[in-house]
């Protein structure tokens, strides 16, 4: 029998309240580790490379994407560190480049997911699925999601850059997730709502 509506509420409560004492039993491992640097900049889609903690996207090169049009490995003997998160590069001309303007490269949302974001979620984000908008670098988890983001970009934009602002910045990142998982925002849609609409979309257009 489906639970009474208005026990759910509580009952995601109760069920943050348990997860959340063990996500800060985990803060210092990993993956949470390398997203929640002590950086202006928290959260970032970042790992740990050799001895630098929180390297962002993977290694990919930032720049690559406006100077070359398409997403390159950088290299760990070519880095800055820019508060708190390293970066690398594919030659010493794109390192220059960014050490004379970090903010026009870092990509928004610290490299998560720009759909994911819209629904307040820090989650995914793939070096090689990604946009630029306005002269501002999106990530996306994959084609999917940023097909989907793309139905209205404007409003997604709007939605995404208000809970950046308000909520998801300088948060940690499991901790957020797991938080907006379960305390969905009101216009979250899955991944299957997702294709569907974005199916829905092309077929609607003139072949």
């Amino acid at each position: 029998m489906p639970l009474p509506s208005k026990l759910l509420p509580a009952l995601r409560l109760w069920a943050l309240a348990l997860l959340l004492p063990g996500l800060a039993a985990l803060s210092g491992c990993g993956a949470m580790l390398a997203q929640n640097p002590s950086s202006p900049l928290k959260p970032v889609k970042a790992v740990a490379i050799g001895d630098d903690a929180h390297v962002m996207l993977e290694g990919h090169d930032v720049v690559a994407y406006f100077t070359l049009g398409r997403h390159a490995q950088g290299s760990p003997q070519i880095k800055s560190l820019h508060q708190g998160v390293t970066f690398h590069f594919m030659n010493a001309e794109h390192k220059a480049a960014f050490d004379r303007e970090p903010a026009r490269y870092i990509p928004q949302y610290g490299g998560f997911c720009a759909n994911g974001i819209n629904y307040a979620i820090p989650w995914g984000g793939n070096a090689d699925v990604w946009r630029i908008y306005d002269g501002k670098l999106y990530i996306f988890g994959g084609a999917g999601s940023r097909a989907a983001f793309e139905l209205d970009r404007a409003g997604n934009l709007a939605k995404a850059e208000q809970y950046w602002r308000d909520e998801v910045s300088g948060s940690n990142s499991f901790v957020q997730r797991t938080k907006r998982l379960i305390f969905r925002v009101p216009h979250y849609k899955s991944d299957a709502e997702l294709q569907r609409m974005v199916q829905e979309a092309a077929a609607r257009k003139p072949s």
